[in-house]
């Protein structure tokens, strides 16, 4: 193994050399199309040993859907299957449900699972067990948790990963392409096996098989109703008229982004829409005129956006300036506001980078934000099993509540008092 620290740690004086690796080390990479050489496939699949290898490929910032335009998968001793999801879909709609019953009991290795498993899912490919590199890394101690720093620090090979960002609807997909994400799965078990070695040495194991199983339920957070309202510089507008126009062109942009499948700001940027309310066109040959209103769909399709601008114009349906407070207040103003609260977070995170600098994982991963959070918003004193039920009711793990709950019992017992939290 290389020397870890060198690789992850720019001023280290110990350099270490990387070997390119610039092509999968096996001949036997399949492109798959049909359904009929998926069912192939996955049979020589089954024929190999050891965990899955499971990634895939979206057209993030291109696309409005985050489906997968390219699913791979591999284990040791078969061969790396490059699978085209649409076009086997296309051919026939169950083959995936094949695929998902013939793998399912299989250990499947994901690179930042949350990214990957709503795509797949959309698919109805779930995994039943899983372990996931990145997150392994991170409960290991890795400063960097890229695949490709991960790959040099514990495997001495430099991955290129130039085409990370690349439009992967794109047909046919170019030779360069499908060698970079056939490149992904090849790592994942000889990084896998790396990284059991690495959790078993520190103890950890039992931590990650925990997270891991936590993972396998992982579902995205709902949408809020209110996504218009995330628009970049909205921040900077005082009149509820003016939320109406930004909120109806948003609306209007996001029917047409879904209908065309293309990323919201492909068409027109958010600065196009703040722009619109802060020149207010009269007419449609006004906004047609205005150089800062731009986009490729800026004039394609003008008149969509000057119904959306005159619908805001003339509403009656006002937005709020501010939405009614839900949950516990920011806790960015806490300090001036409520500060017995931001008194417990203060000692809390206190006692929190005792554990982090002990454990040597991050904070977020040893216990969430919100969570602890929401252990200092509430005013009633808890002893350290009540503070291990509370988190747990949360969501936290086991091995989370064991590493926090007696330091934060001790931190936060002499603070935990009533405070003025009207």
């Amino acid at each position: 193994m290389p020397d870890e620290i060198s690789v992850d740690d720019p001023a280290s004086t110990t350099e270490v050399e990387l070997s390119p690796l610039l092509a999968p080390r096996t001949d036997d990479i399949r492109f798959i199309t049909s359904a009929s050489d998926l069912d192939d496939a996955v049979a020589a699949l089954l024929a190999g040993f050891g965990a899955l290898a499971v990634d895939a490929e979206r057209a993030s910032g291109f696309k409005y859907s985050q489906r997968a335009y390219l699913i791979q998968l591999h284990r040791l001793g078969a061969p790396i299957l490059l699978v085209d999801p649409i076009a086997v879909c296309e051919d026939d709609p169950e083959a995936f449900a094949r695929v998902q019953l013939a793998l399912q009991d299989l250990t499947w290795i994901i690179h930042a699972a949350t990214q990957d498993i709503p795509c797949l899912a959309e698919l109805g490919l779930r995994p039943k067990k899983l372990f996931d590199t990145e997150l392994a890394g991170r409960l290991a101690g890795f400063e960097r948790v890229g695949l490709g720093a991960m790959v040099a620090r514990t495997m001495g090979l430099q991955l290129a990963k130039e085409h990370s960002a690349a439009d992967w609807s794109t047909r046919p997909l170019d030779q360069s392409w499908l060698n970079y994400a056939a490149l992904d799965v090849d790592v994942l078990p000889d990084l896998m096996s790396a990284l059991l070695g690495e959790l078993e040495n520190q103890g950890k194991l039992e931590w990650a098989e925990q997270e891991f199983d936590n993972l396998t339920r992982f579902a995205p957070k709902a949408q809020k109703e209110d996504r218009w309202r995330g628009i970049s510089g909205l921040h900077a507008l005082k009149q509820q008229r003016d939320l109406a126009i930004a909120k109806e062109l948003w609306m209007a942009r996001e029917g047409l982004a879904q209908k065309l499948d293309v990323s919201p700001g492909r068409l027109i940027p958010d600065s196009s829409i703040i722009e619109v309310i802060n020149s207010k066109p009269r007419t449609k040959a006004e906004l047609n005129a205005n150089k800062k209103f731009f986009g490729r769909a800026s004039r394609s399709y003008l008149d969509l956006w000057w119904e959306a601008t005159a619908r805001g114009i003339s509403t009656n349906d006002l937005p709020l300036l501010k939405l009614p407070a839900s949950g516990i207040p920011n806790h960015r103003i806490w300090a001036h506001k409520f500060p017995e609260a931001d008194a417990r977070l203060t000692a809390a995170k206190m006692a929190m980078a005792v554990v982090v600098e002990r454990e040597n994982v991050p904070a977020e991963n040893i216990l969430s934000p919100d969570s602890l959070r929401q252990l200092c918003w509430s005013v009633e004193p808890k002893s350290e099993s009540q503070i291990s039920d509370f988190l747990l009711q949360l969501g936290a793990r086991p091995w989370q509540t064991k590493l926090t709950s007696r330091v934060l019992e001790e931190a936060l017992s002499p603070l935990w008092h009533l405070p003025s939290q009207e």
